[in-house]
């Protein structure tokens, strides 16, 4: 019996085992949850063949471990799938968590849970109401009356598609509540970590904005108010939005701090890893179950198993087995942008472990291109070096400051003015930086079997690349031929043979984009736009759908732009739009100008 188990342990460790099983398992989720088109379904359907083929063909002997694996797959991602649709009843009680719960000029909006189905819950709420809120105990709405409707899709071309975020967490409805009566429950264990996550959201509202805003982003995952969608904006335009996300670097600090006491403490190496463990099942918690958080710990705990048990594995197929175990939790794990770039980018460290610290980041961006192309339609062409600029100043600074103050600020509130000014000043210089654009190429969306493409020759080119032997005349042919596909999508997108007239959806309004054939030239006739009653800050409307818009376009400046009159529903986001896009031309009649 001995020689067969050996077999069989070394079988199930071969290199790339793990990993073929996981890339099956992602393509199946795909299959299921994203693949609308027939053209989507018949490519996936080909490519889990393949993946089929190599794995029993490869891993003879282990045909019915993988058969098994798919058959837990497929029935979890169908358990999950299928659920009839939410209706609001006499007796519905639905559950809020603290946490869960934004409140904003006498308005409620929160994620609630009524029995097994999730809903976005919104309405007016008193000011008894809000004290009850306060109190940070788990809520239950009762005596419900209000209406149930699907969540919203995206309604213009690049617009951010809410209905489909919101189905990553399988919530596909909505209730605008007309009348409910709030009342809170005993608080299990499972409210009480609820309750201590809101106690933190509340400390790190009472901080000033730069702090708070790093705090939330770096224990929550979250971003506290609109005031600072300009930092994330910053980031983002500069290519370092990764280093706000909760994943593997903070894994690394939390386990290496918690192994440095557990050190002076004399513990054992299996007690440290308990510990370590406990705390980022802690972690996982207050992000909120942020997918690269998860992968990381999950990594992190896998390999220091493995290693206690003298097992052999090859870090590409620890991977496989974290994307496995994560998949089979949460089978519409990549319905999230954020869970494709984490994994796409571990997945992209281990192709290019060879390379130069230097090379190596030019080769991830190379990987990253097509995924920002498809859902951002853009990228800077300096990400390298604004990386290793901004990295040091975000690890050495940022990270130090905030935690620093996120223990001394209950004791004294008033240096953390001190450390605000640090961080405010460091934040002006990135925004001046990012202010320049310099670098920033607007690209345009490129189409989903286009992205799938230049992911997989990209992949070839950096397996290529990282192997010691000298393959020259190869590797250049992979950089033009690559670079050759690029130059063709840019030019599909910029250079049309038809012209365009589009009414952009701006609710209450008129917006209209007109554009000509080759060479294009850019008209619009208004900007949409809201009235703003409260006489506070919000997000101009432009952001939300008119930029998007034109960057999906590859649009980034405008030849003449037209404004009709001057209602708010028409040129309400003009100033918002001069200031982000460049304008040749803009035009409006002269009583217009007259008018104060």
């Amino acid at each position: 019996m001995q020689p067969s188990k050996i077999n069989w342990k070394s079988k199930l460790f071969s290199p790339g085992f793990f990993l073929l099983t996981a890339l099956l398992l992602v393509d199946l989720s795909f299959l299921i949850y994203q693949c609308n088109a027939k053209l989507q379904k018949l490519t996936a359907i080909i490519i889990a063949a393949y993946l089929l083929f190599l794995l029993l063909r490869k891993y003879n002997t282990l045909k019915f471990i993988v058969f098994g694996l798919l058959a837990v797959g497929f029935i979890s991602v169908n358990l999950n799938n299928r659920k009839d649709a939410f209706s609001l009843k006499e007796d519905t009680v639905i559950k809020v968590y603290p946490d869960q719960v934004k409140l904003k000029d006498g308005w409620m909006s929160a994620t609630g849970s009524a029995g097994k189905d999730k809903i976005l819950v919104s309405g007016n709420v008193s000011k008894d109401d809000e004290k009850l809120i306060e109190q940070g105990r788990t809520l239950f709405l009762t005596n419900i009356a209000g209406d149930v409707t699907e969540i919203t899709p995206a309604t213009n071309y690049g617009e951010f598609d809410y209905r489909k975020y919101y189905a990553s967490k399988n919530i596909s409805q909505k209730i605008k509540l007309q009348h409910y009566d709030l009342i809170t429950g005993p608080n299990n264990l499972i409210d009480k970590l609820h309750s201590f996550r809101f106690n933190l959201q509340s400390y790190f509202k009472k901080m000033p904005r730069i702090l708070a805003f790093f705090s939330s982003e770096l224990l929550l995952a979250e971003n506290p108010s609109t005031d600072n969608q300009e930092i994330l904006n910053n980031y983002r335009d500069l290519g370092v939005i990764h280093i706000l996300s909760i994943s593997g670097l903070h894994v690394g600090i939390y386990t290496l701090l918690v192994s440095a006491v557990c050190f002076w403490l004399k513990f054992t190496e299996e007690e440290t890893f308990l510990c370590c463990f406990f705390i980022l099942l802690i972690g996982i918690f207050l992000s909120n179950g942020q997918a690269g958080f998860i992968r990381a710990s999950l990594s992190y705990i896998l390999s220091k198993l493995f290693r206690f048990k003298k097992w052999q594995i090859v870090q590409v197929d620890v991977l496989g087995l974290t994307c496995l175990l994560h998949l089979l939790v949460d089978p519409r794990l990549f319905m999230g942008v954020g869970a494709i770039l984490s994994y796409v980018l571990v997945f992209g460290l281990q192709l290019t472990n060879k390379l130069s610290s230097f090379k190596q980041s030019v080769a991830l961006n190379l990987l990253l291109t097509p995924l920002l192309l498809f859902y951002f339609f853009q990228f800077n062409l300096l990400t390298v070096i604004f990386n290793m600029l901004i990295v040091p100043y975000f690890s050495w600074v940022v990270m130090p400051v905030t935690f620093i103050n996120l223990i001394l600020f209950k004791l004294t509130p008033s240096g953390a003015n001190f450390l605000e000014l640090i961080l405010k000043n460091g934040e002006q210089l990135i925004g001046e930086l990012s202010a320049t654009r310099i670098g920033l190429f607007t690209f345009g969306k490129i189409s989903w079997w286009q992205c799938l493409l230049l992911l997989f020759i990209t992949a070839i080119f950096l397996i290529v690349v990282n192997e010691k032997k000298e393959n020259k005349k190869l590797k250049r042919k992979i950089a033009i031929g690559t670079l050759c596909i690029y130059i063709v999508f840019f030019c599909l997108i910029h250079f049309p043979i038809k012209g365009q007239v589009t009414f952009i959806d701006v609710g209450q309004g008129d917006s209209i984009l007109i554009t000509t054939p080759f060479p294009r030239k850019v008209y619009m006739i208004d900007t949409g736009g809201k009235l703003n009653f409260t006489g506070k800050k919000i997000t101009p409307q432009v952001n939300k759908i008119t930029l998007p818009f034109l960057k999906a376009q590859g649009i980034s400046q405008i030849d003449g732009l037209f404004v009709s009159h001057q209602d708010a529903d028409h040129i309400g986001d003009l100033g918002p739009l001069l200031e982000q896009v460049k304008v040749k031309k803009l035009y409006m009649a002269q009583g217009l100008i007259a008018n104060p």
